[in-house]
């Protein structure tokens, strides 16, 4: 049994690397958590009430990436650019699951990004719409608005009622809202 010492603790606050490339300096909004190490890099703004999650990175280092309000980027997942062409743009309530690539795409408002899928450059995935676990988004798809896509290379597979597709996001981004607040009641390690 391991007992704990009655020696003072030191507190030690641990935070993302967020790092300056070319002149570009990441900004982050209000009532975001940072996950210690998630890495955000050059030219990415991030609005309010976000969470970027363990081994994210957002690499805005040869173009910019845009994220709007409430919107969750989970563990392991990569957000790149293509040098002076495409960007990453992401709206407002989206979830984007673990594991995804996003490099130089469009993520419209409300839409769900499931695990280990990716999205390539000049794709647009439209407001609402899901993206299936594991599924490949190939160079300039548009994925319509309220759609299920699925597959490799994704393919659509049916419409969405919007009111199922607002309610299934909305879910797990309240959820993820939650999480990220145990994280910052929690924001210090005892040393």
């Amino acid at each position: 049994m391991v007992g704990r010492s009655n020696q003072p603790t030191k507190t030690l606050t641990i935070m993302a690397l967020i790092k300056s490339v070319r002149g570009f300096t990441p900004e982050v909004g209000e009532n975001c958590y940072l996950a210690e190490n998630a890495t955000i890099v050059g030219d990415v703004k991030i609005g309010k009430d976000c969470s970027i999650w363990f081994n994210a990175v957002l690499r805005g280092d040869v173009n910019p990436i845009r994220i709007g309000d409430r919107v969750n980027i989970q563990d392991g997942s990569v957000l790149h650019t293509l040098y002076e062409k495409s960007v990453v743009e992401i709206g407002n309530d989206v979830s984007v699951g673990h594991n995804v690539t996003i490099h130089g795409a469009t993520v419209k408002d409300g839409a769900l990004i499931g695990m280990g899928s990716t999205i390539l450059d000049y794709a647009v995935v439209g407001e609402g719409a899901i993206v299936a676990a594991g599924a490949l988004v190939l160079s300039n798809t548009v994925i319509e608005p309220n759609t299920l896509w699925a597959g490799v290379p994704a393919k659509f597979i049916k419409k969405i009622p919007e009111e199922q597709s607002k309610e299934l996001n909305k879910k797990i981004a309240n959820g993820y809202l939650m999480y990220a607040s145990w994280f910052k009641e929690e924001n210090t390690t005892e040393k």
